[in-house]
C-alpha cells in the first residue's frame, strides 16, 4: 500500500480525491495539506511515498513548493489540475502522471498503474526544481512571503530556521541546504548563510571573521569557510 499526501487548497476537492483514493484500496492516506507551508511539514513527518500536489494555489504554487524540499525528500509526484488538457503535454513526458479536475474514478487507475510501473527516470523532481524568489515565513498566525533580495542572512538553532531582514527575524520551514541551494545564499558558517549583497564590512579575527550587514547586523564566519567568502569579494 502506497502512503499518499494530497495537496490542494479546496477543501472539497482535498476530500474527493482522498475518497477516490481509498477506494482503489492502494493507499493510505497519511494527510491531506492546505497549502505548502503545512505540505513541508507533513512531507517531513510522515514522508510519504506519493504526493497528489494542486499547480495553482494562493501564494505558493505545487512547483514553487518542489523547489522548497530538500533533496532526499523526493516522493513520487502526482500533478492535479484544472488545466486545459492540451496546456499540459509539454510536461508529460517529465512526471509520472497529470489529473484533469474533477478527477475520475477511471483516470486515477491509470495513474495507479503509472506509479507502480514509473521509470527512475520520472522519480526525479530536480527537473521541477527552480531557484527560489521568495521564501513562506510564518508571522503570528499568517503566512509572510519574503522576497530573497531582502534576506540579509539565516541561521540555524535548535528551535529551527531564521531569515534575517534587517528589519526583523522570521521562522521558515525551509532548511539551510535548501536556502543555499535555491535562494542564493552562501555558506559562511555551520549555522549561517549571508547575502553577499548585504554585507557591509569584514572583521578579521583570530580563528575567522565576522560580517556586519548593511543593517548592522553582525554574522560569524569559520576559519574553515574564510577563504571562500574572501575570494567571493575579492580581498
Amino acid at each position: 500500500m502506497m502512503r499518499a499526501l494530497i495537496v490542494d487548497d479546496e477543501l472539497h476537492a482535498r476530500e474527493e480525491l482522498a475518497s477516490l483514493l481509498e477506494e482503489t484500496g492502494a493507499f493510505e492516506i497519511v494527510g491531506k495539506c492546505a497549502n505548502a507551508v503545512d505540505a513541508i511539514q507533513a512531507i517531513r513527518a510522515q514522508r510519504p511515498d506519493v504526493l497528489f500536489l494542486d499547480i495553482q494555489m494562493p501564494a505558493i504554487s505545487g512547483f514553487e513548493l518542489l523547489s522548497m524540499l530538500d533533496d532526499e525528500l523526493e516522493p513520487d509526484v502526482v500533478f492535479v489540475t484544472a488545466h486545459d488538457e492540451h496546456a499540459l503535454r509539454a510536461f508529460e513526458e517529465r512526471a509520472i502522471d497529470f489529473l484533469l479536475k474533477p478527477v475520475g474514478r477511471e483516470r486515477l487507475a491509470k495513474t495507479l498503474e503509472r506509479l507502480r510501473r514509473a521509470p527512475a527516470e520520472f522519480r526525479n523532481l530536480a527537473q521541477f526544481r527552480a531557484p527560489l524568489r521568495r521564501i513562506p515565513c510564518l508571522l503570528n498566525r499568517a503566512i509572510k512571503l519574503v522576497d530573497v533580495s531582502d534576506i540579509e542572512f539565516a541561521r540555524s538553532s535548535e528551535a529551527g530556521v531564521y531569515l534575517s531582514t534587517g528589519t526583523a527575524e522570521l521562522f521558515t520551514e525551509l532548511t539551510l541546504k535548501v536556502l543555499e541551494a535555491r535562494a542564493g545564499l552562501v555558506r559562511c558558517h555551520k549555522q549561517y548563510l549571508v547575502r553577499m549583497e548585504r554585507i557591509d564590512e569584514v572583521h578579521l579575527e583570530e580563528g575567522g571573521a565576522t560580517l556586519r550587514t548593511l543593517s548592522g547586523k553582525a554574522v560569524p564566519v569559520s576559519r574553515r569557510l574564510l577563504p571562500g567568502l574572501r575570494e567571493r569579494l575579492g580581498i
